[in-house]
């Protein structure tokens, strides 16, 4: 498909135009016109660049691509690292951050319910990107459930709570949300997941009652991209492969 077909096509059923976000959502770095191959990934690290130059992609797909709010703007050290590697294999970059996160059928939020049995009640947070609801078996333990996340995920989270409480209703939202754990105690769901923890987490946790559960950053965001990519794939016959390069956060 041509590259021009396929950003339109991502920015239209990603809704962009709707969010506020700290970085450009659609085309970052344009490459070949045409595309054949695509690889995704959750960030557009050089790794992931040096593994999709060897897998002869045409165009990448991340969830955390480049020009964020406050950052140095000069073309320099990692930055042109990566874009210099981008330019000379004619490699277009794609990038989507809260569209990819709050999509209802794509989006990292959605994808991870599925994968951890979460049914959505309701959303809440900025721009109604978080998510809240109920367990699909209707309750399990904190340790039933640490251990059906660490299952799903390959990752065993830090979890701050009573192994023996029983959660039956849970708010999540994928990546470095943590800042909406005091919203969801005000809820009054019985835990919240998201990948990332800062120190006043583990107070308000202890103090709360309501379990904290950090399942890491990279681990909850890698299945929205992994989705689209595939749709990518059966609509328009371009061939996807999704290269997951580890991180321990």
């Amino acid at each position: 498909m041509q590259l021009d077909e396929l950003e339109t096509y991502l920015n239209q059923l990603l809704d962009v135009a709707r969010f506020r976000d700290y970085c450009p959502n659609g085309l970052q770095v344009e490459g070949r016109s045409e595309v054949r191959k695509l690889v995704s990934g959750v960030t557009a690290s050089f790794d992931l660049l040096q593994a999709a130059v060897a897998a002869g992609a045409d165009a990448v797909l991340v969830h955390h691509g480049y020009f964020w709010h406050g950052e140095d703007q000069c073309l320099i050290g990692m930055k042109h690292r990566r874009i210099a590697l981008l330019m000379a294999h004619h490699i277009s970059l794609l990038a989507y951050h809260l569209p990819l996160d709050a999509h209802p059928e794509f989006g990292n939020n959605t994808q991870l319910a599925r994968r951890l049995s979460f049914v959505e009640t309701s959303r809440f947070g900025e721009q109604n990107i978080a998510m809240q609801g109920n367990l699909l078996s209707g309750a399990s333990t904190l340790q039933e459930l640490r251990l059906n996340i660490e299952s799903a995920l390959s990752r065993k989270p830090l979890v701050i709570g009573d192994d023996a409480r029983w959660i039956r209703r849970i708010a999540w939202c994928t990546g470095g949300a943590q800042d909406y754990f005091d919203e969801a105690i005000r809820l009054g769901v019985d835990a919240f997941l998201t990948g990332e923890i800062s120190e006043r987490n583990v107070h308000a946790a202890r103090e709360s009652g309501v379990a904290f559960i950090a399942a890491g950053h990279h681990a909850t965001e890698r299945y929205g991209v992994q989705e689209l990519g595939e749709l990518i794939s059966r609509k328009f016959g371009v061939s996807h492969q999704f290269i997951d390069i580890d991180s321990p956060v």
